[in-house]
């Protein structure tokens, strides 16, 4: 029997082995008892599993709605409000953990927690009884497949989509084994756009999606990447519009523009991305905002960066604003343009898991711009990244979101403003 101790940070439940070993479980609660349990993972100094029977259940233990959950979402066992207490508890241990002490944060969340994401990736499972493809999952922690008939964390209009492409397959009598997978996304209005990926061929480029945030519309790749779960987002954007107070915004690691473009569209902005296909995206939506602007204001060149600069009357390479407030979108790492960071801004952060770069936090600290905006979705890296920059900056605020409901990610936004 091993007794459950607590949830730790990336949502696995805490117990110690018979010979000392940490065992980190799903399907667990913090005072429960589990008296059998699969192993997924073992290692020399902790192991992983599943936990399969289990004696006196938290009072936080709910039904799973599907079966597939420990796939899709094992949060689904826990109870809703004792889900958004664990990730803000969670969040503060964190931050603990990188000797900074807060508070724990309060939680924003639409509470919808059900038929949420707007995008799903499905794997094909062959059925040798029936000789048909069904729709599936990997089982967590394994290659295994797992057939499924339901699924509840994404929009159903994704799911319907899904199952009529699994029948269009079987009425032509094809085999699971040619495709890698389904994918599709939808926007707000329902609209579907996504397909197959087939084995051993280049992915497909499937049609753009549109969607409004905060009233200025999107477009976007089902292939690329954009918000999960856009009710939550807004709440997001609403919040960290509250905390734009210099007329100079500078936009890292800024994706397609949807932080830049709903918060800042109105200042002068400046939004950086690397990766090229989310750049053609920044772009096209940086167009919606310029399509407006007259011929007369258009005093721009082709900047070193491939992207459309202001007029630049300094040597190659440096730059200077003009009065036009339009964005300026550029290609490169977020961390080769440091150049562009100045003392009078607000620079906004949205790192993948990573973290940002310490070419990147160094300069921040050297030039010390007036606000630092920080989302993201591994507060681990977040807190390392915030620990430094705080020889400088103090956190004026911190939220966290619930963007993933029934499973333990979590997306936190810290304000840092200078000491």
């Amino acid at each position: 029997m091993i007794k459950i101790d607590k949830i730790i940070p990336g949502g696995q439940a805490l117990g110690t082995y018979d010979d000392g070993r940490k065992i980190f479980f799903w399907n667990a609660l913090p005072g429960e008892t589990i008296t059998d349990y699969e192993i997924t993972k073992q290692k020399s100094h902790y192991l992983e599993a599943i936990a399969t029977k289990i004696e006196n259940p938290s009072k936080f233990r709910v039904e799973p709605k599907d079966e597939c959950y420990l796939s899709t979402s094992p949060w689904q066992i826990i109870a809703w409000d004792y889900e958004n207490q664990l990730k803000t508890e969670l969040v503060a241990e964190i931050f603990r953990e990188h000797q900074i002490n807060i508070t724990t944060p309060q939680i924003l969340t639409d509470n919808k927690n059900y038929y949420y994401r707007n995008k799903m990736e499905y794997a094909l499972y062959w059925n040798n009884d029936s000789n048909k493809i069904e729709l599936a999952f990997h089982s967590r922690g394994s290659h295994r497949k797992i057939p499924i008939q339901k699924s509840s964390i994404e929009h159903p209009a994704i799911f319907n989509a899904a199952k009529a492409i699994i029948d269009d397959l079987n009425s032509k009598k094809a085999e699971a084994r040619k495709y890698q997978s389904i994918l599709l996304r939808c926007n707000q209005k329902g609209e579907v756009s996504g397909g197959l990926y087939e084995n051993h061929k280049p992915h497909p480029k499937f049609n753009n999606l549109t969607d409004q945030i905060l009233g200025k519309n999107y477009s976007y790749s089902p292939n690329g990447f954009f918000q999960i779960n856009l009710p939550v987002y807004e709440l997001t954007l609403k919040e960290i519009k509250k905390h734009i107070t210099t007329e100079d915004v500078l936009d890292l690691y800024a994706g397609v523009g949807t932080i830049g473009l709903s918060v800042a569209s109105n200042k002068h902005l400046t939004l950086v991305e690397v990766d090229k296909n989310a750049f053609q995206e920044l772009e096209r939506n940086c167009s919606i905002r310029q399509v407006n602007t007259t011929s007369e204001e258009h005093i721009c060149r082709r900047g070193k960066y491939g992207a459309t600069e202001a007029r630049n009357d300094g040597p190659e390479g440096a730059f200077r604003r003009s009065s036009i407030t339009l964005p300026h979108p550029i290609l490169a790492k977020s961390e080769d343009v440091l150049d562009f960071i100045n003392s009078n801004q607000t620079v906004i952060l949205d790192p993948p898991r990573a973290g940002c770069d310490k070419k990147l936090i160094d300069k921040l600290l050297e030039v010390a711009p007036v606000k630092i905006i920080y989302l993201s979705c591994n507060p681990a890296t977040q807190a390392r990244d915030v620990k430094i920059l705080l020889d400088k900056y103090k956190i004026e605020n911190i939220k966290t979101f619930n963007f993933f409901p029934r499973t333990p990610h979590i997306e936190n936004l810290v304000i840092l403003s200078l000491k």
